[in-house]
């Protein structure tokens, strides 16, 4: 029952997605670009996360020199939890982490998120430049 939990998650949202673009409601999120985080890999999901701070999280570490930036979405198909922090790196999924190979659709933007200040960015830039561990794709 547990392993079915970590496949199909009954969270219902809402649902963010951080990010430096510039997007208007209507516009689809999709697979196929470059990780954030490893610029060698091209990611085969889109993460987002029932948090708005943790996507705000994710929009200060985005690439790009555009504004942060946090979407409301809504996915498109199914969904699981990310496997890169659920189990990994905390029991269960307290971040509230998914992905999905189906397109997130934007349906507004949330405005009430905490933004990292200049020092907490670069200690996450930090954190994650010595991060040896895999990014499960």
């Amino acid at each position: 029952m547990a392993d079915l939990a970590v496949q199909n998650p009954t969270d219902k949202g809402p649902f963010y997605h951080g990010t430096k673009a510039d997007l208007r409601v209507g516009d689809l999120l999709t697979a196929g670009y470059g990780s954030n985080y490893d610029p060698k890999l091209t990611m085969n999901h889109i993460y987002f996360t029932a948090l708005a701070n943790g996507a705000g999280l994710a929009a200060a570490l985005a690439k790009g020199d555009g504004r942060e930036r946090v979407y409301i979405v809504e996915p498109t198909g199914s969904f699981e939890n990310d496997p890169n922090v659920t189990n990994k790196k905390f029991p269960g999924n307290p971040t509230r982490s998914y992905r999905t190979d189906a397109p997130l659709k934007i349906v507004g933007e949330a405005t009430d998120w905490v933004k990292q200040t200049t020092e907490e960015r670069q200690k996450w830039r930090e954190k994650l430049a010595n991060n040896k561990g895999e990014i499960i794709n």
